[in-house]
């Protein structure tokens, strides 16, 4: 109850930053952060749930119809919360939230009619975890690595990326994690499209398999590569240089320093190893929380480092990419979604060595 009581204070402050009455929660992450990871969706490709919160100076409604009502009180316990339940019946035109808002001046993390849009101040709340987030966090990207470990380990020539999907799916879902990012890309594909969505083509020799997972509303994201047969002297220069640029933005990753001066430090890794336009032709990620990514960094981002964050960077070379979800702690970092049986890259910076994913290589 302190996390949610926390969060309320949090929504309440911004409220009164804007002057305004109440503050109005219609996404789905957001209304995963403030009731410590409750779902309130049944589409999961829909951004907006099937629950709104009112989080008033004095209130705090949960404003949803009689179809989901019992689960939200029986599986979620969002009563026990002290949030007061306001059911419509599915079949009105006129909801609980249209009677509650009339008349208020409203901030919303997405389009309601005369509100205040608030999004960006509210993903950046959702951003700056806390020990309870953190704590999931750990335990859904390990959760998230096992799924990836087991499909890697799985695929083989002759299967389609279609088949990739549905075997890392199903490894994901089986230990309570929604793949609600599934990306697979084989052979030739994994150098035309950053976001390659599964297709018919058959796996040849080279797969790129990519994973957000979400469990508590948290996204953890990771990606690993899978070769049969010898590496091409290509793919083992672009393997090898793509991380040493993740090595450096996770290294650069300290409380304090702004996502602007992060991403200089990408620019100046893949000028290094001789790559110094790759960063244009994808984003390099940001930090993670209930979105995959809660905002994405930018050159000059003001946005600084916070201890507790998590990060998820994904620099990419044409034909290779490196990702990992990592936290932020005051003296180092932690790699979430580390694979214990992977083979990595040590990469050797100024005052360090850190270790990243390697191509995993099969015969």
């Amino acid at each position: 109850m302190s996390e949610i009581s926390g969060k309320l204070g949090l929504l309440r402050a911004l409220a009164n930053r804007y002057s305004l009455d109440a503050i109005l929660l219609q996404r789905v992450s957001s209304i995963a952060w403030a009731t410590g990871g409750a779902s309130a969706y049944v589409n999961i490709a829909r951004s907006n749930a099937e629950a709104s919160l009112l989080i008033s100076r004095d209130d705090q409604y949960l404003v949803t119809n009689n179809i989901e009502a019992g689960r939200l009180d029986n599986e979620e316990g969002l009563a026990s919360q002290g949030w007061d339940f306001q059911i419509t019946p599915w079949f009105e035109k006129e909801t609980h939230l249209q009677r509650l808002t009339k008349g208020q001046k409203l901030g919303t993390d997405y389009y309601f009619p005369g509100a205040l849009d608030l999004s960006e101040e509210i993903a950046r709340l959702r951003a700056k975890l806390n020990l309870e987030e953190d704590n999931r966090f750990r335990i859904l990207g390990q959760l998230c690595a096992q799924a990836m470990d087991a499909t890697a380990k799985s695929v083989h020539p002759g299967q389609t990326e279609h088949e990739i999907a549905g075997v890392l799916a199903g490894e994901a879902e089986s230990r309570g994690v929604q793949a609600t990012v599934n990306l697979i890309a084989v052979d030739e594909r994994v150098s035309n499209y950053r976001h390659p969505l599964p297709t018919d083509k058959k796996l040849e020799h080279y797969v790129m398999i990519v994973l957000c997972g979400r469990r508590w509303g948290l996204v953890c994201s990771l990606t690993r590569l899978v070769h049969f047969g010898q590496l091409p002297d290509e793919l083992s220069h672009k393997k090898d240089a793509v991380a040493h640029v993740d090595a450096a933005m996770i290294a650069a990753t300290r409380p304090g320093r702004t996502l602007g001066q992060i991403f200089e430090d990408a620019q100046n890794a893949y000028a290094e190893v001789g790559y110094a336009d790759e960063w244009q032709w994808h984003h390099q990620g940001g930090p993670a929380g209930y979105e995959p990514r809660e905002y994405i960094a930018i050159p000059g981002s003001t946005d600084k480092v916070t201890v507790g964050q998590v990060y998820a960077w994904n620099p990419s070379i044409t034909g290779c990419k490196s990702e990992d979800s990592v936290l932020v702690g005051a003296d180092g970092f932690e790699v979430l979604t580390a694979i214990p049986s992977w083979p990595t890259i040590k990469v050797e910076l100024a005052d360090q060595t850190i270790e990243r994913p390697d191509i995993l290589v099969m015969e």
